[in-house]
């Protein structure tokens, strides 16, 4: 495998929809367009808020992850590309599910934008916390 052959499959998709006219939600190689931008946007958010995690924790907060505050003391630099990467792995299993549903009811996509949702709150309560910090005496 060459990173040719890569950018020939993500130019070239060959499985767009079900082999079978029966196969409605399956995994396939092309994504609809509209999962970029939350996809994006999560991804954004997850930077924010490990900044916004290293901001709250100088003024005396604790990181409640247990994952991550294994790499946060050691090297700000680890703790950001380890919270980047397994925010991107997760990324990738919801988009290469998409198509599917969940429970046979909720579309995984939908879960997309629920992911999302949830980033907007916890950026939200961050900056709450943090605006709370910083005028406390």
């Amino acid at each position: 495998m060459t990173f040719a052959a890569y950018w020939h499959g993500a130019r070239y998709p060959r499985r767009r929809s079900g082999r079978r006219a029966s196969d409605h939600r399956v995994v396939i190689d092309w994504h609809s367009p509209r999962l970029l931008v939350p996809v994006f946007a999560i991804l954004c958010l997850c930077a924010l808020d490990a900044w916004l995690t290293v901001m709250l924790m100088r003024h005396g907060a604790a990181e409640l992850n247990p994952v991550m505050a294994l790499f946060l003391p050691h090297s700000l630099v680890s703790f950001a590309l380890t919270k980047l990467a397994l925010t991107g792995a997760g990324l990738c299993v919801l988009v290469a599910c998409s198509r599917m549903r969940l429970f046979r009811r909720v579309p995984g996509e939908v879960v997309v934008y629920a992911v999302l949702g949830v980033y907007v709150w916890l950026i939200a309560h961050e900056l709450r916390m943090l605006e709370l910090a910083t005028n406390s005496p």
